[in-house]
């Protein structure tokens, strides 16, 4: 898994008027949570873009004044309009806890669907995993393999390694649907 590294410093006074104060000068308003007290602490904005601004997942590693956490980007909010970073929850990681992550999907293989012309269309990019830190995979593997033009593959048909998938098996991953062009020449053939 990848591991971003950050660097932060404690935050002496919380509440709305410090945090705006925070934003003015280029620093998001952070909190980790997990341990015996949650750390509030501030990080410069500009860290945050190989952490939320990426489809790949990460643990990030936070430094904070000398003390170093081990965590993953629980929730953020951004501005509605300017999409200003406000604020950022990281929980932090246990060897021995299971966490919750939503991974991204990647597909391999060869599909005769597409070959003869149709569209691999993902239905979901994301899927939520329950695994321990170590076991975190960077992105679930869905095979294609043999996909024929109008078939569809579900949540069922992924083969986890030593992680849970947390959605039903009947959800349906992606698809190989037949373009407007080829189901014309197909009913044209027919006729």
């Amino acid at each position: 898994m990848k591991i971003v590294e950050i660097v932060g410093y404690k935050r002496e006074s919380l509440g709305k008027k410090s945090s705006k104060d925070l934003r003015n000068e280029g620093l998001s308003p952070c909190v980790v949570y997990g341990g015996e007290e949650p750390i509030h602490f501030a990080v410069p904005m500009y860290l945050f873009k190989d952490i939320i601004y990426t489809p790949e997942v990460c643990f990030v590693k936070i430094n904070i004044e000398g003390v170093e956490k081990t965590a993953i980007l629980q929730d953020y909010q951004l501005h509605p309009i300017s999409e200003v970073l406000l604020h950022a929850d990281f929980l932090e990681l246990k060897e021995d806890t299971p966490i919750k992550m939503d991974v991204p999907l990647s597909f391999s293989g060869k599909s005769p669907g597409i070959q003869q012309g149709g569209k691999l269309v993902a239905k979901i990019r994301k899927i939520k995993v329950k695994a321990l830190p170590a076991n975190m995979p960077e992105n679930v593997e869905v095979s294609i393999e043999g996909m024929e033009l109008g078939k569809s593959v579900r949540v069922g048909a992924i083969k986890p390694d030593n992680y849970e998938i947390l959605y039903n098996d009947s959800v349906t991953v992606a698809s190989v649907t037949i373009p407007r062009a080829l189901r014309s020449a197909m009913d044209a053939a027919a006729e």
